[in-house]
């Protein structure tokens, strides 16, 4: 059977807030260009976030879990939500994505940043600051300081509470995390800049020292080591400098949404989450934004991008994500925009419409 003629499990979570509204903008998108290259998409939906805490009581319940991990990929929208800030650390929406990575063992988050002609403009910066960007940050997932032992909040004899989180990594893991910035590098510019603390941080010191390690598997490589605090001020000094980002959970966590605002809003963004084998996750990189849900406002662009993602990554269908990707920059062209990337002299719509002029140039 060729890869067109397959039919694909597909786990769809739409979580919270404007999660379900631009999940269906980006299903209906690859639902017609599976249709369009002949292969087919057999969906399943889970809960995940707010909505499961409400239902089931735990933000990642086990029946969710298991329908992505018996998938051929996983389809996320977004997680969260402002009512539930005040719920137990470990029942909060957000422990389900840090659940999802850890039950997929996605040790790899690829977050591309491509500045598109049409909306060089949208941007806060200078014009000849960002035209031409197309960097990807590497952002290892499953270890660092989120995932570190001992971590929580301890009371002392006398009552004083300390918090303590442990950033430790082992060569294994960023051997690993590596080699996916690396092979990534050399299917693009041959640049990679490894980001870490090495300065004050002996976790650091290690990660600069296998990544450098790692770099002689890969001599067509140039690779370039960079602080964290010097990165953020090269995002918005030079940006074009860069290729590849590679760099670890919590710096990655802090630089990636940076990078993300180069392009004028955080909607315009996808990412894909990866393992050594199994299903990938692909999700927008902004949040559920809980202050415009409901309202058709948001904007689905990242999602429908992140669409694409998964059709290129996890399911081997190359041309349905270059058709996808055409079709969102030809809507841009012809002007139409929402509310997050809107200037004067653009046709402002909602996210449903968005959606629909994409399925229409497709």
């Amino acid at each position: 059977m060729t890869a067109s003629a397959r039919t694909y499990r597909i786990t769809a979570l739409a979580g919270d807030g404007i999660g379900p509204e631009i999940l269906q903008v980006g299903r209906a998108i690859l639902d017609a260009v599976a249709k369009r290259m002949g292969f087919g998409i057999q969906w399943q939906e889970g809960l995940i976030g707010g909505i499961a805490y409400e239902q089931t009581g735990d933000p990642l319940p086990p029946e969710t879990l298991k329908m992505a991990q018996d998938s051929d990929a996983v389809y996320l929208a977004a997680v969260g939500d402002f009512k539930y800030d005040t719920l137990p650390r470990e029942k909060r929406p957000e422990r389900a994505l840090l659940g999802l990575r850890a039950g997929l063992s996605l040790f790899a988050n690829l977050r591309p940043v491509k500045i598109l002609p049409q909306l060089v403009d949208a941007s806060s910066l200078k014009r000849e600051v960002i035209e031409g960007i197309d960097l990807m940050v590497v952002r290892e997932l499953t270890g660092g300081i989120y995932f570190g032992q001992p971590k929580g909040i301890f009371t002392d004899a006398q009552g004083s509470r300390r918090g303590v989180n442990t950033m430790v990594y082992s060569e294994a893991e960023v051997d690993r995390i590596a080699r996916v910035a690396f092979d990534l590098a050399q299917k693009r510019g041959h640049k990679l800049c490894s980001v870490d603390k090495a300065n004050v941080l002996e976790v650091s010191q290690l990660w600069r020292e296998r990544v450098t390690a790692v770099a002689a598997e890969y001599p067509d490589v140039e690779l370039s080591h960079m602080y964290v605090d010097n990165a953020a001020m090269q995002l918005v000094r030079w940006p074009k400098q860069f290729d590849v980002i590679l760099t670890g959970n919590l710096f990655g966590d802090i630089l990636s949404d940076e990078a993300a605002m180069l392009t004028g809003s955080i909607g315009m963004l996808p990412s894909a989450s990866l393992g050594a084998s199994g299903p990938g996750v692909y999700e927008p990189v902004h949040g559920s934004a809980p202050d415009i849900a409901g309202q058709d406002k948001a904007n689905p662009i990242a999602q429908v991008l992140s669409g694409a993602m998964m059709l290129r990554y996890s399911l081997d269908q190359p041309e349905a994500a270059a058709q996808i990707e055409q079709a969102v920059e030809a809507v841009l062209a012809q002007g139409y925009r929402t509310g997050d990337i809107y200037s004067e002299g653009m046709t402002l719509i909602g996210c449903q419409e968005m959606g629909e002029k994409i399925l229409a140039m497709l």
